[in-house]
This record gives structure tokens, sequence and C-alpha cells, in this order.
């Protein structure tokens, strides 16, 4: 017998929106399946906080920062952990560093240099599952008001960008260039707000943002036809990007079928 680990998502708590883009618990279960097979670890722009524990009973409060491309891994096992996703804008006030400092970065969040990141290591330290959310939901609302303080209309700008450059079904992204004239700022600004506030630059969270919806909607769609759906200008474009940020083109990715991580399945080899 192995075990897997058996994940459930949920929706962030109404007091932690929009610092918090959401949840993932995982607790791990007896199966017959193998549980260290390959799988893929996306290119993601979110910064996570993450509270694990292994199979040998070790607990880790982390910090793992965006990823620009993908990685591919062998799975070891965990014994639960608790993955949160936190919002544009919630890296300086919750954490005490920039989000572009943790890009491709696993750190212990008591290794963060803010007293914020301390105490809060301390607070979650001993905490599973549920717990932790528990904990994050009473004191965060709080810390984070208070860290934002006169950014408050930096980081308005900053979330109405990152939703102008999100993919979703019924809207592409949106250009830089036109962007940053609606929301009157200038392409270098955005640039600044971005670095501070996701990790990435505009340009490359909407790649990777369009290279994520191809990878949940491929199968269903021809290529020529989600190419277009996600604002490439033809399916080479979309080849091309496809390729960079996940080291292969889209018909050997998926042929290969190599799975895509769950959440809490990836933090497995943090």
């Amino acid at each position: 017998m192995t075990n897997d680990v058996a994940e459930r998502t949920l929706p962030a708590p109404d007091a932690l929106r929009p610092w918090i883009d959401g949840i993932e618990t995982g607790v791990a279960v007896d199966s017959d399946s193998a549980s260290r097979e390959p799988f893929t670890r996306v290119p993601d722009t979110a910064t996570k906080l993450v509270v694990r524990v292994d199979e040998n009973g070790h607990r880790d409060t982390l910090v793992v920062g965006p990823r620009t491309r993908a990685t591919y891994h062998t799975s070891k096992r965990l014994a639960s952990c608790v993955q949160v996703r936190l919002g544009p804008g919630t890296a300086r006030p919750l954490l005490g560093v920039a989000a572009v400092e943790l890009v491709g970065r696993v750190v212990r969040l008591g290794d963060l240099p803010g007293a914020s990141a301390r105490q809060l290591a301390g607070e979650l330290r001993w905490l599973e599952g549920e717990d932790a959310v528990g904990r994050l939901m009473e004191v965060l609302p709080g810390r984070l008001a208070a860290g934002v303080g006169a950014d408050r209309s930096r980081l308005e700008v900053l979330r109405a960008a990152v939703e102008a450059l999100s993919t979703d079904v019924e809207r592409v992204p949106s250009q830089v260039r036109e962007l940053a004239r609606r929301l009157a700022v200038s392409e270098r600004q955005l640039r600044n707000l971005f670095a501070e506030g996701v990790g990435v630059s505009p340009k490359h969270f909407a790649r990777i943002g369009r290279v994520r919806y191809v990878l949940a909607h491929a199968g269903g769609t021809g290529w020529a036809e989600l190419a277009a759906s996600t604002g490439y200008y033809d399916q080479s474009h979309m080849t091309a990007d496809f390729r960079t940020l996940m080291g292969v083109p889209p018909r050997s990715f998926f042929t290969g079928r190599l799975p895509v991580a769950q959440p809490c399945q990836s933090l497995s080899r943090v």
C-alpha cells in the first residue's frame, strides 16, 4: 500500500478576498496506485504560502514564489499540506518582500526578513489543515489592511491590470500598451507595479495565463481555434509560446501524457 494525497480546493473566505485567490488542502490516504510517478509543475504567476508535513512528520512553513517555466519531477509523499495562493499585491504587506524577490525560489517563511513573516511562521508552525486556514482567517485581514497604507491606489491599479491581462473563457488578455493608457500609467510604471506585486512583467503574466488556458482546454478544441480564443495571432505563435514556457510544443506535451501536478502533489518536491 502507498500513500496518495486526497486534495480539496476551498474558496477564499470573504474576509480574505482579494488578498487570497484560493486555498488547497491535502491529506494522505491509503491507495494501491503508485505514488512516485512523474508529473509536470506548470508555470504559475502566484506566490504561495505553504504549511506541509512530510511522511516522516517533518513540518515546514514555506513561501513558494512564481514559476516562469515548467519543470518535471518524480513525486514523493506528503502526509498533509495547506497551500494558500496569495492575490496580487499581497506579498509585500504580508511577507515584507516584493514578489519579484521570490520568483523561482522556495524559502522558509521564518527566514524572510520582515517581523510579520516571522510572527506568522510561529503562529502556523504547529497547525494543520483546517486549523491553519482558521488561523489565517483570524489574523490576515487586519495585518494586510495595515500593511497597505498609502499604497491602496497603486494596489487598485495593479488588480485592475491583472484582471485585464488574465485569460478566461469570455475574454482574451488586453495589450499592455493599450492597458497602460487606459489605466493612465506609463508602461514602465505598470512593469514596476507587476514586479512589486506579482513578480513577473505584465507581458510574461499574460503569456503564462495563455499557456495555462491551453493546458486546461486542449483536447476539446482544435489547435487553431484554441489559439484564436486565447488571443494569439495564429497557431504558430501559440506553439512557440507553449514551447518556450513548457519546454516542448503542445502536441509533444499532450502525446507524452505527463500529468499536471495537483496543488499539494507539486509541493512534494519543493
